[in-house]
């Protein structure tokens, strides 16, 4: 069992897959700082100088001014400015794999075959298949 397990580990494409699996890690981890550091402060700004990620709703009845003091306090909240942060993030990297996978798509992509001519037709007597220029059936021997 621990042999064919190995089989199955050191197969190309287990290898391939758990390669991919890392690498994309690593680029949604480059994704959530970019969504976070650099695109949502320039937004927040634009909207009115509003950190997204501190947005929520305290569900406790109790104002709290901030996030941290509301999670410090305990109370229950609806953090809807993580939320947006983590859906922007999953559209930009769902955009990002798009057009990966449609770069490889094109130079995977086999041109196709230009149409071939007829070189044969059918006799119209026996209806066997003779070439285009022949004059008599090679089959029935007819005229054509």
């Amino acid at each position: 069992m621990l042999r064919e397990f190995k089989e199955f580990a050191m197969r190309g494409n287990v290898i391939d897959m758990a390669i991919g699996i890392l690498i994309g890690a690593a680029f949604g981890k480059i994704i959530s700082s970019f969504v976070n550091d650099i695109l949502m402060p320039p937004i927040g700004l634009l909207v009115g100088k509003v950190d997204f990620s501190s947005l929520f709703i305290d569900l406790s009845g109790t104002a709290h001014p901030t996030l941290a003091a509301a999670k410090a306090a305990g109370a229950a909240t609806i953090n809807y400015g993580v939320f947006l942060n983590t859906v922007l993030d999953f559209l930009i990297v769902a955009f990002a794999i798009f057009l990966l996978i449609r770069q490889i798509n094109r130079m995977t992509r086999k041109p196709e075959a230009a149409p071939v001519a007829p070189s044969t037709k059918a006799c119209p007597h026996c209806l066997s298949s003779i070439h285009l220029e022949a004059t008599r059936c090679a089959y029935c021997t007819s005229v054509i």
